[in-house]
This record gives structure tokens, sequence and C-alpha cells, in this order.
């Protein structure tokens, strides 16, 4: 098996980070920097740990570009990455347990196997404004 926690790099620029379930470490570890629009994170804390009630103020944010997670219930699933000229990159197998964090570039998705993904991303969802679909460049 691979690294347990794998950044996708095209140009100097982070496409993806891909948290693989074998990935394990006590206490609390973030695997993007504070200025991402989405922050990834783990915690692993034992039995009676407690985390203090809280609730999040209401903060003031400017997002300028989605960014999804990508969490693999089940299957496997080939991930393509595109710069932003739609020219393919890379591409990685991510399977059951696998998290994934789309930064930047473009990605397109092909199930290898069924598959169960669960994706979160910014909302409110800006319907046809929200993505551009294309074909890969030669």
């Amino acid at each position: 098996m691979g690294q347990e926690v794998e950044r996708v790099e095209h140009q100097g620029k982070e496409l993806a980070v891909i948290v693989r379930s074998a990935f394990r470490k006590d206490g609390i570890a973030f695997f993007t920097p504070g200025d991402y629009s989405q922050q990834l994170g783990y915690m692993n804390r034992p039995a009676g740990y407690c985390i203090q009630p809280h609730v999040h103020k209401q903060v003031q944010r400017s997002v300028r570009a989605t960014l999804e997670t990508l969490f693999i219930r089940s299957g496997r699933v080939r991930i393509d990455f595109f710069d932003q000229d739609h020219r393919l990159v890379t591409a990685a197998v991510v399977g059951t347990g696998d998290v994934v964090l789309l930064v930047a570039g473009g990605h397109g998705l092909t199930m290898l196997e069924p598959s169960e993904i669960i994706e979160v991303k910014q909302g409110p969802y800006a319907g046809d404004e929200d993505k551009t679909l294309f074909r890969p460049a030669e």
C-alpha cells in the first residue's frame, strides 16, 4: 500500500489530499492549511475523552472556489485529475474508507466497482453556475 496521506500536486499547486483508510494517529491532525475554505482533519480520542460543548459563531467568510470532500463508503473509484487547461495530470485509485479532499483543478470519477460515496461541499448550490463540464484536452 502507498502512503497513508497523499498529496496530489501539479506545478506547485495542490489538487487533492487523499487520506487512506489505514491512517492512524493519536490526538488530532489537520491535513489542510488554515486558508483553505474547507478544513479536513482527523481525530483519534480514547473512551471518556470529552470535547467541551460549544456553538460555532456566525463569521462572514468569502469562498471563491468550491472544495469537495469525498468519503468512499464502499467500492473502488479512479479519480482523474486535470489542470486548468483540462489536460489530464494524473490519476489515483481510492477505495473503501478513503477520504479525498478535492482542492483545485478539474476532476472526473470512474467507478471501478459498485461504489458508495458521500460528498460534502460548500453551499448554497449554485446550479449551472457551480461547475463547467469539459472533455479532456489531448
